[in-house]
């Protein structure tokens, strides 16, 4: 459903001031599956590890609460996901249809599903359905903004829902825009440092103009994203610094509680 653009009309006692936006609607998109093959093991393995038409509404939900703000009118006018479970290369992805993008399609490999761990395959197919479903909701720039920085806000999106795999962690090196957990995390800094809504903040930035690095971080958060790497890499390192001198401490006094009880012994 199209975000409403009507705005309630302002009471004789607030004339003089602004109308406030109307809350967007709910999104009630058609929420489809289609299911390639009922035979294939990552397919039975799908079915039985989740409740489908629920995991796929709290997603929605999910992605709706962290990238926009109740009253945005910029939600795009995403209409119906389908979810297609077959096997093909990779994980997942997400497209729109040529004819109408409003309509999207997530594909979801079934032979990387039945290499998941089953003690964690619920959370694990849940976090990748949460991270494609950002893909159907999220601006990017007319198309211009880095693959990176839009494959870190879905991966930043699916951290913040406690989705996390166990392998994710934190990592020096390397670019802002390397994408996935990468980017993730650091997008997870900076709406730490600046405050919850900065990501929300990046991606409604991302509606309707073109991505203009120096421009765009600047506007959002009033420093270059090369300063904020920086700072992001630096404060893992006091981090790590932080860890090592912790176990230091914590191996000290172990060894004095050992050398402590040798001797009264």
């Amino acid at each position: 459903m199209a975000p409403s653009n009507i705005v309630s009309s302002p009471s004789a006692s607030s004339s003089s001031s602004s109308p406030r936006p109307t809350p967007h609607p709910k999104p009630n998109p058609v929420l489809r599956i289609h299911l390639n093959d009922l035979s294939q093991k990552g397919t039975v393995l799908f079915l039985s590890s989740l409740p489908v038409s629920h995991v796929l509404e709290d997603a929605v939900a999910t992605v709706l609460r962290h990238l926009y703000s109740p009253h945005s009118t910029s939600v795009p006018p995403t209409r119906s996901i389908t979810l297609i479970i077959r096997p093909m290369d990779g994980v997942a992805y997400t497209t729109g249809l040529q004819i109408d993008d409003a309509h999207k399609e997530i594909h979801f490999n079934t032979r990387y599903i039945e290499q998941v761990s089953l003690s964690r395959l619920a959370e694990e197919l849940t976090g990748v359905i949460v991270h494609e479903m950002v893909h159907c909701y999220q601006h990017n720039g007319l198309g211009t903004a880095p693959g990176g920085l839009i494959e870190g806000i879905a991966d930043w999106v699916r951290l913040q829902a406690g989705l996390a795999p166990p392998h994710w962690k934190k990592e020096a090196g390397g670019r802002w825009d390397a994408g996935y957990q990468h980017t993730g995390y650091f997008l997870d800094y900076l709406e730490q440092r600046f405050g919850r809504g900065t990501v929300m903040r990046v991606n409604e930035r991302l509606k309707g103009r073109r991505y203009e690095e120096k421009e765009f971080w600047q506007d959002v958060v009033g420093k270059s994203v090369k300063d904020l790497w920086a700072d992001y890499q630096q404060k893992l390192e006091d981090d790590l610094d932080e860890q090592i001198d912790a176990s230091v401490h914590w191996s000290s006094a172990q060894e004095q509680k050992k050398a402590t009880k040798s001797f009264n012994a």
